[in-house]
């Protein structure tokens, strides 16, 4: 079948995501995720020292403050020193609270209890795989707990 050849994508090169969207990517597949160990797997892309989101994001402020320190402005100089800090203790307290969280989810090794691995198995009389999906339902989520009492003053 011949199609105007801008909407050939059998021709067109891919492109790279955006780091944004790669950064988004790891939020979804820790949604998608049915087992501590597929959490404690995208955790650690974030956190690793070498070349994890957060080392990253690291690198990027302290280069900010790198810029504003010889800039020469009044408020030049506060701006860079606050950009250390985030860089310095900021992201290292957010860094150290992932990595324990991280090492927790990967001790536990378990399931999710609300979440399952579909095969994507589709019975034969079903076209499509989105058409009808043969894994079991998840369970009801547990009741929301009771709002705290009103505090009369």
């Amino acid at each position: 079948m011949e199609c105007d050849r801008a909407f050939d994508t059998d021709t067109r090169e891919v492109s790279d995501l955006t780091l944004g969207a790669q950064v988004g990517n790891l939020a979804a597949a820790i949604r998608r995720a049915t087992s501590s160990d597929e959490v404690a797997d995208i955790l650690a892309e974030v956190t690793a020292g070498y070349d994890g989101v957060l080392a990253g994001l690291a690198d990027v402020l302290t280069a900010a403050a790198d810029f504003h320190q010889d800039l020469g402005g009044p408020a030049d100089r506060p701006a860079a020193e606050r950009l250390y800090y985030l860089a310095d203790h900021g992201l290292g307290t957010i860094s150290a609270d992932l990595r324990t969280i991280r090492t927790d989810l990967a001790d536990r090794r378990t399931p999710h209890p609300r979440r399952s691995v579909c095969a994507g198995e589709v019975p034969e009389n079903e076209r499509e795989a989105s058409a009808v999906c043969a894994c079991p339902p998840l369970p009801p989520p547990p009741p929301a707990p009771a709002p705290p009492a009103a505090r009369h003053r």
